[in-house]
């Protein structure tokens, strides 16, 4: 030791108006750490550790294998039965010896964050190589047949559990309060006292405790996630309070200001979370009988809550995952997907009312994020509609037919659907209604484009007028059924069927002169398979009827942003 201190190159004592700490970090940190780098090198084996070696070590590292020693000498072969005895009186005696060597580590072990001396330093250098000598021990003494009561010892995992509950105790009770009582809450100024203890206790890790250690044990990075673990805890209550919107932007902007990417961890985490209940095959849960997701609340409350949180590359990227993993749950169509989906509908609709009504990002980001959605909403229908389609496809084909006149086929039609539409409730009312509307949508669809299919031959005006009856009743069923606000459905199916009825050329063209001015995709062909169901309709006359379609329609220069149905026909 004496010849330490010669090394490097006086005493280390400091001088009397020198705290112990200021010892250590002054006079170029104990000559720039010169002698502790010394020790330390003198005291850590090298890579090739030999037993020889582990014998050079002083104080608890000395007892430590001292105690090993007696260990081994005790648990070998006892020949003589006189000296039973005296081998238990031994093993209490090592068994005592141990736990007051335990004791003295522990202590050692609670000092790191405080070493004051040299002396206490090369104590926690000797600690640390008793401890990883104790563990090497218990690893050869588990592969013995009769090991002593106390292997094994497990003191490694003793020393982390003691750093966990030092750190934890440290942040639960900072050294020195800090903040301006006056402008800050009792919220902010902890924050900040836990935030400038964290700071001060990690310098003194890397300077000081990091030289104790071997680089094995990378003891820095262990430090770093006890901080960091007992930090965000300490945060998570923190949050778990009703806090007013200053302490909730405080706590936020100093988070995403000295914590930069942890609110992305936390999005991803709820993303994640997620995502592992989709793996386990559970359902989501439901909230008055809809199936829920807690994904879009989460994440809005995040951003309401600061609006500088969360950069356009953060907001693209959570968009972008989500979608992906709304696009593997259909994609895998498990028993479980129509659920997810549904509780995706309803975090879409919450997603999309809150890029409408708040201005927290650039125009373009937004309008990005709301295209997504509209994605995630349209494939969400196609997924949960397409079966019920295929169900429906039956009743489909015998539409515009003989028997569609003559029988109750339409009711069959009605019936079948409202069994389905049972089947498709499940996300919120809103998103319920949105996703039956489209269902209407395309039913009519199908329904105009069975009719214009040409099956069925109206020779006369009673024909045409049971036909006129039918197509007006079905449009009325079908707007009843759905309780849909979509009179524009029910209007398109009225105007189709007084061209059915009609039977003047003037009126027919000012009939389909009404229904091109209101849906201008009405193209000729269309009104050719109309016309051609009437069979008492000459040629000539069809197509004076197309023609004054035609003119119309140039002269009207439709609005672009007119709803749009014959297309998909």
């Amino acid at each position: 030791w004496r010849r330490m201190r010669t090394l490097s190159g006086s005493s280390t004592t400091g001088t009397s108006n020198s705290s112990p700490e200021q010892t250590l970090r002054a006079g170029g940190k104990w000559r720039n750490m010169n002698c502790l780098k010394i020790i330390y090198l003198c005291f850590s084996p090298p890579v090739t550790t030999t037993f020889e070696e582990c014998l050079e070590g002083q104080n608890l590292f000395e007892a430590a294998q001292l105690l090993i020693d007696r260990e081994k000498h005790l648990f070998g072969e006892i020949t003589e039965a006189d000296a039973l005895k005296a081998h238990e009186e031994a093993v209490k005696k090592l068994a005592a010896d141990y736990e007051a060597l335990e004791k003295r580590l522990e202590q050692t072990v609670q000092q790191s964050l405080s070493l004051s001396c040299e002396e206490e330093v090369f104590a926690l250098i000797s600690a640390v190589k008793a401890i990883k000598l104790e563990e090497e021990q218990d690893l050869g003494r588990q592969r013995c047949q009769t090991p002593p009561a106390w292997r094994p010892k497990k003191w490694k995992e003793h020393h982390d559990k003691v750093l966990h509950e030092l750190v934890y105790s440290r942040l639960e009770n900072p050294s020195s309060l800090i903040g301006d009582q006056v402008n800050q809450s009792s919220i902010q100024a902890d924050i900040q006292s836990m935030g400038k203890q964290v700071k001060k206790d990690m310098q003194w890790v890397v300077e000081i405790v990091n030289n104790c250690y071997p680089p094995e044990m990378d003891i820095c990075n262990f430090y770093a996630r006890q901080y960091h673990q007992t930090f965000s805890a300490r945060l998570k209550q923190i949050a778990d309070f009703v806090l007013d919107d200053k302490d909730c932007s405080f706590l936020l902007r100093w988070v995403k200001e000295f914590y930069p990417g942890d609110l992305m961890i936390y999005i991803g985490r709820v993303l994640d979370e997620a995502k592992k209940e989709w793996d386990q095959g559970k359902e989501p849960t439901r909230d008055d009988g809809c199936y829920s997701s807690p994904v879009a609340y989460d994440v809005i409350q995040v951003q309401l809550l600061h609006k500088l949180v969360i950069k356009k590359a953060e907001i693209d990227a959570f968009m972008k995952m989500y979608k992906e993993f709304h696009e593997d749950i259909i994609r895998q169509n498990k028993p479980h997907s129509k659920a997810f989906i549904k509780a995706n509908l309803s975090c879409v609709e919450q997603f999309r009312d809150f890029f409408e009504k708040h201005d927290l990002f650039p125009e373009n980001v937004r309008e990005n994020c709301l295209q997504v959605l509209t994605e995630m909403k349209q494939s969400a229908h196609t997924y949960l509609l397409t079966p019920v389609h295929k169900i429906l496809k039956p009743h489909y084909q015998k539409l515009g037919t003989s028997d569609w006149l003559k029988k109750n086929t339409f009711e069959k039609l009605l019936n079948s659907t409202e069994d389905e539409l049972q089947e498709l409730q499940g996300s919120s009312q809103s998103s319920y209604q949105e996703l039956i509307g489209r269902l209407h949508q395309e039913m009519t669809v199908e329904y105009v484009q069975s009719l214009l299919k040409g099956e069925v031959k109206l020779k006369d005006s009673n024909q045409q007028q049971k036909a006129y009856e039918t197509v007006q009743e079905n449009g009325e069923k079908l707007h009843e059924l759905f309780g849909s606000k979509q009179d524009w459905l029910k209007e398109i199916l009225t105007k189709i069927a007084e061209v059915l009825k009609l039977q003047d050329i003037p009126a027919i063209q000012m009939q389909i002169v009404s229904l091109g001015s209101a849906y201008p995709d009405l193209s000729e062909k269309h009104v050719s398979a109309l016309l051609k169901l009437k069979t008492n309709i000459s040629k000539a006359d069809r197509k004076i009827v197309k023609t004054t379609l035609s003119d119309t329609l140039k002269e009207s220069r439709a609005d672009p942003g007119t709803r749009k149905f014959f297309s998909k026909v």
